[in-house]
């Protein structure tokens, strides 16, 4: 069987907030437009099944919810020179407390993300024990 892989993806909420990607329900909704060949990497590792946390960026600054992805990568349509890709995710659940960059950046395991490194990379690789302490935090 497969191993799941866990992401964060960044959207800033007045673009596409986490009530306009529940609003889609299972259909779901083309995670697109990453122009940063770090993340759009990050997107062609992005297998059926990952999970990602949803965190609203330069409003709020924190991880939200969880979405999955139902589509691997394939040429982002709003791409016209055709070099960068895009997955298709579907809303999974809402955290219960939205966790909060300021207490990511408080907590001695998780300093190592790229959340807190790199923190204009817009799609990224969160490890297992770091995705299970930041539900615990969520309340999920």
């Amino acid at each position: 069987m497969k191993k799941k892989s866990y992401w964060l993806l960044k959207s800033e909420p007045d673009v596409w907030s986490i009530k306009q990607q529940e609003r889609e329900g299972k259909s779901g909704v083309i995670w697109d437009g990453v122009r940063n060949f770090q993340a759009s990497n990050n997107l062609k590792k992005m297998k059926k099944g990952d999970y990602c946390f949803f965190y609203h960026s330069n409003i709020g600054k924190e991880i939200v919810g969880i979405v999955e992805v139902i589509n691997e990568a394939f040429i982002d349509p709003t791409d016209k020179e055709n070099r960068f890709v895009a997955v298709k995710v579907r809303f999974k659940s809402m955290l219960k407390k939205p966790v909060t960059l300021e207490n990511i950046k408080k907590n001695k395991d998780l300093k190592h993300l790229s959340l807190v490194k790199q923190s204009r990379l817009s799609v990224m690789e969160i490890d297992y024990k770091s995705w299970k302490i930041i539900n615990k935090i969520g309340n999920i």
